[in-house]
């Protein structure tokens, strides 16, 4: 293929957690693969919670991440399009990510056709038939009036409540060993199921799993999840046929 053909997709790498040292670790090595990609990069997908917690203030971001941020902004100013998804641990974004770095933002899937090959792409939180608990918490948060209280706090003690939930999370510390349940079991491949006889998509790729999954459903979708960086450094590549899993070591 021609440079600059390829298309990427990566989520969950949950920047920020479980502490300083760790996440510029995962950070580094997030940038080197970056770099990596780079020449032959057409867009980059990154589906959701790339940040542990992420909030736009009216005139302050949280501190750190430069060298993503940098490698970001660097890759959008060579012409390449970044396309980032709200995730549920970095869902209150206001326009930096756009304005700065030049980025499509999403709030939900993306549904987009390349070569012939129809694509659905989310970061698959609240997408089971039950989780109403979750749902609905997730509502709340999204609204502009929880926002609006929040932006009311200074950063530090924002930051601070922020950081106190995400050391809980079994997800962002990679405490959660997660398994593969079963076709019936997944309630992504069952979303999938209920969605494909109206989206008719051939790949259905979302994050969120924090499990590395490809799964052929009835010969035809094939659904992707894309792991995480926190334990498999995985990522998605479609080379203008297919799309499948990789490693970066």
């Amino acid at each position: 293929m021609d440079k600059a053909t390829k298309i990427y997709f990566a989520s969950d790498l949950h920047l920020g957690t479980p502490n300083h040292a760790v996440s510029l670790a995962r950070e580094k090595t997030f940038v080197r693969w970056l770099s990596t990609i780079q020449s032959d990069c057409k867009t980059l997908f990154l589906v959701g919670d790339i940040f542990d917690f992420w909030f736009d203030y009216k005139t302050a971001i949280p501190k750190g991440f430069v060298r993503v941020l940098g490698k970001l902004a660097e890759m959008t100013d060579q012409g390449i399009d970044i396309h980032y998804f709200k995730g549920n641990h970095d869902m209150w974004l206001n326009g930096y990510f756009e304005q700065e770095l030049g980025f499509i933002v999403h709030d939900d899937n993306y549904i987009f056709e390349e070569n012939g090959v129809k694509i659905c792409v989310g970061h698959g939180d609240g997408k089971g038939p039950e989780d109403f608990k979750y749902k609905l918490v997730k509502k709340i948060f999204r609204s502009p009036i929880c926002q609006w209280f929040f932006r009311w706090l200074h950063p530090d003690i924002g930051m601070g409540i922020a950081q106190f939930w995400s050391r809980k999370s079994r997800y962002g510390n990679g405490e959660r060993e997660e398994q593969f349940l079963g076709e019936d079991k997944e309630w992504l491949i069952q979303y999938i199921k209920r969605k494909h006889p109206s989206i008719q998509a051939n790949y259905y790729i979302f994050g969120h799993r924090h499990l590395a999954i490809e799964h052929i459903i009835n010969e035809e979708p094939k659904y992707i999840n894309l792991g995480d960086w926190i334990k498999f450094q995985s990522y998605a590549c479609f080379d203008g046929k297919d799309i499948k899993l990789h490693y970066f070591k």
